[in-house]
């Protein structure tokens, strides 16, 4: 095997295995008996895509969640799992990450995402790198560099007939720009080719879409906040690259707040390969918690099964005024437990919510003066106030209630006077 064939075969090999883990047969005991727990779960169809970075989390609250958060979507993380998320956010958000991956790889990321109305908007770039060195058979070093995937997104979403009482159906869609940059490496004889790299760096487009609703269902505290989200999307959707598919996914999630401070998330994610559908992986599953201790503090806990790989998460998000900064610590069968193996941190800026909050307010205090005014017989005036606070809030299902309510009245009064009038 030529030296060129042999770095594009050692590349493709550790991507897989940071997917899939088959390290587990050379690491100590305890892996070793896990190993051979999950064997029978090997996918034989694993690696066969290509991009496969894009199998990486950035970090964050997705990531610690075991990647369940396709229904939740309620945080700038929402790129990498639902592109609808952008239009149900709460606030305008600007973060950066970096996850600590296995080896000397890393992954780091920008994103911002803001919001007006039921419109979202957001971008983000992330780029993932593993060093490269190559020594001829004297031990001389002949090259060096990094095999490295870049992706820019841009994101864009809308929630639609979103109100008081339903909070609408949110559909998002993501465009994103890749690049697989390869160093030059050598040639049989242990001299650079030149261009060689260029010849295995490729360009890729792809597209994810999703969408994502929210109501109530066993809610067991009061909230104006619905506590059950359920969630589609379908990511990585493109035309193949040198001839191979991209890391396709098409997810359905789930998540339930039962109580104010706990939030439970459930997905499964069905890889699909769109150059032949016969060796589509198998399906990956996902659970994760959240609890709130204080209003500083949020625990996370998830699991993700992905074949021979279990992957287990454990996070925390600390929040000080606007910033919020996120430690996750990853295991699964390609480390060994170690406190810094598998880290990623990420930090977030809440830059406001372009002043939701506030016309929120002011529309429910309107609202609470149309019924003090509806209450004491002044109808008429009532429903001009309720048209102001309709005018801040069309979708404010009470005072469409109210106005409709007052109209009634105001008419059926109208006809008593003409029926008195005919008397």
């Amino acid at each position: 095997m030529g030296m060129r064939s042999r770095f594009v075969h050692t590349v493709a090999v550790f991507l897989i295995l940071a997917g899939q883990g088959l390290f587990a047969l050379d690491i100590s005991n305890p892996y070793s008996d896990l190993a051979g727990f999950f064997e029978g779960f090997v996918d034989e169809n694993e690696g066969l895509t290509t991009f496969r970075s894009l199998m990486i989390p950035a970090g964050g609250r997705a990531e610690a969640l075991g990647s369940s958060f396709t229904a939740l979507a309620n945080d700038i993380g929402f790129f990498e799992s639902n592109p609808a998320g952008s239009s149900t956010i709460k606030n305008t958000e600007l973060a950066v990450f970096h996850n600590n991956w296995i080896a000397d790889s890393r992954l780091e990321t920008v994103s911002f995402a803001t919001r007006f109305d039921n419109l979202g908007l957001g971008a983000s770039i992330r780029c993932f790198y593993v060093p490269f060195t190559e020594y001829n058979t004297f031990g001389e070093r002949v090259s060096r560099g990094y095999y490295s995937e870049t992706f820019a997104t841009l994101n864009v979403s809308y929630n639609f007939l979103a109100g008081y009482y339903f909070k609408g159906i949110a559909v998002g869609a993501n465009i994103k720009a890749g690049y697989r940059s390869i160093p030059d490496y050598s040639d049989n004889y242990g001299h650079i080719d030149e261009d060689s790299g260029n010849e295995q760096s490729a360009f890729a487009i792809m597209a994810d879409v999703g969408a994502q609703t929210r109501f109530n269902l066993f809610k067991l505290y009061n909230a104006r906040e619905p506590n059950f989200n359920v969630g589609l999307s379908l990511r990585n959707v493109g035309p193949p690259v040198l001839g191979e598919p991209l890391p396709t996914l098409a997810t359905l999630g789930l998540s339930w707040k039962p109580a104010a401070p706990v939030t439970i998330a459930a997905e499964v994610q069905q890889p699909l390969n769109l150059v032949d559908p016969h060796l589509s992986g198998t399906m990956y599953y996902g659970a994760g918690v959240m609890v709130e201790f204080l209003s500083m503090f949020t625990f996370i806990g998830g699991l993700q099964l992905k074949g021979a790989n279990p992957r287990m998460s454990i996070g925390g998000e600390f929040t000080l005024k606007d910033l919020q900064f996120n430690v996750n610590y990853t295991l699964d069968m390609t480390t060994q437990a170690a406190l810094f193996n598998r880290i990623s941190l990420s930090a977030k800026l809440s830059l406001g919510d372009r002043g939701r909050a506030v016309r929120a307010k002011q529309v429910e205090e309107l609202y609470i003066e149309g019924l003090k005014l509806y209450a004491s017989g002044k109808l008429e005036e009532a429903i001009a106030v309720w048209q102001e606070a309709l005018a801040m809030d069309k979708r404010f299902d009470p005072a469409v209630e109210g106005v409709n309510a007052a109209s009634t009245t105001l008419a059926i009064q109208r006809r008593i006077k003409e029926i008195q009038q005919l008397d």
